[in-house]
């Protein structure tokens, strides 16, 4: 089984991925962090990228994270897409997906608040 080359856009790090390996768990096996992990299950969207270059397959994934039109576009949830190809990604998660995890909103509220 040939072993594919994922590279993220901003941060430039790079991993291996196995044919047949979903990109998201190939990523933890190699201890990085280039893309934000959340359910791993297709549902949360907090795993959202962009395939800028290559090709590849998804599995079952959440409409409300990644639309058809979306899809068509080249986003898609990492933890339910397998290389075919080398891959060239970008991190881009879902806002709505941000909000709806409460770990994740709270503490981005945290951060946006004015300090008086």
């Amino acid at each position: 089984m040939p072993d594919y080359v994922i590279t993220e856009q901003h941060s430039q790090q790079h991993f291996t991925c196995k044919q047949g390996e979903f990109v998201l768990k190939a990523m933890e096996s190699h201890g990085l962090r280039a893309i934000a992990v959340g359910c791993r299950g297709g549902g949360c969207g907090v795993c959202r990228v962009k395939v800028i270059s290559g090709s590849y397959e998804c599995g079952r994934m959440s409409k409300a994270q990644v639309s058809t039109e979306q899809q068509q576009q080249g986003y898609a949830l990492a933890c339910r897409l397998k290389p075919t190809s080398d891959l060239l990604i970008e991190c881009s998660p879902s806002p709505l997906a941000i909000s709806g995890i409460p770990g994740l909103a709270k503490a981005k509220q945290k951060h946006t608040e004015v300090i008086k």
